[in-house]
C-alpha cells in the first residue's frame, strides 16, 4: 500500500541515496559521459544539497521508501530537484504523485532542471503540464537559480509549470 507524500527524514539519507544511485544508472550512455559517474551522487554530494535548503519528501509503499523529489526555494521561484523513483517500482504514478504534491504546497512559480537527453524525464513532466522554457532562456535561468558547472548548463533543459510563463516580469 503506498502511503502519503511525507518529508523524508534525517536518519533516511541512505534510503534517499540507493533511490537516486539506482534510478540514475537510466542516464549511463544517455547524458555526456563527462557527466555520469558512480555512485550518481554522493554522501557529501546529498548532505551538501540538503545544507543549500533541498527539502527530500518521499513515498513508501509497504512502509519501504520508494520515491523521493526534492524541492528548493530560490529566489523567487520553488525547484524541484532530483526527482527519482525506484526502478522497482517505475510506472506506478509515484513520481506523479510526489510532483503534484509538492506542487500544491507552493504558491511561487515552478521550475525543474534536467538534461536534455533525458527524453523520458522531459516527457513525464510534459505529463504534469510543465513546458520547455525556450533554449535562448535556459543558460540565464540555470545560472540564476542553480549553482550547476558550465557543461552542465551547456546540455540541460528547464521546464516550467503554467504560472511561470504567465507571470509578470
Amino acid at each position: 500500500m503506498t502511503q502519503a507524500t511525507r518529508p523524508c527524514r534525517p536518519d533516511e539519507r541512505a534510503a534517499i541515496l540507493a533511490i537516486i544511485n539506482d534510478a540514475a544508472r537510466a542516464y549511463a550512455g544517455i547524458i555526456p559521459a563527462d557527466r555520469y559517474h558512480e555512485p550518481y551522487m554522493s554522501d557529501v554530494e546529498l548532505q551538501a544539497e540538503m545544507a543549500a535548503g533541498i527539502h527530500f519528501h518521499g513515498r513508501d509503499v509497504e512502509d519501504e521508501l520508494v520515491g523521493v523529489m526534492g524541492i528548493q526555494d530560490v529566489k523567487d521561484v520553488t525547484l524541484i530537484r532530483h526527482a527519482y523513483v525506484s526502478t522497482a517500482q517505475r510506472g506506478k504514478g509515484i513520481g506523479g504523485t510526489l510532483l503534484e504534491d509538492l506542487r500544491l504546497g507552493t504558491e511561487r512559480p515552478m521550475l525543474i532542471g534536467t538534461w536534455a537527453a533525458a527524453e523520458w524525464a522531459i516527457r513525464f513532466y510534459e505529463k504534469h503540464d510543465f513546458r520547455l522554457v525556450p533554449r535562448a532562456d535556459v543558460p540565464d535561468l540555470l545560472n540564476r537559480y542553480w549553482s550547476i558547472p558550465a557543461r552542465q548548463v551547456e546540455t540541460s533543459v528547464v521546464l516550467a509549470a503554467p504560472e511561470w510563463f504567465s507571470r509578470s516580469t
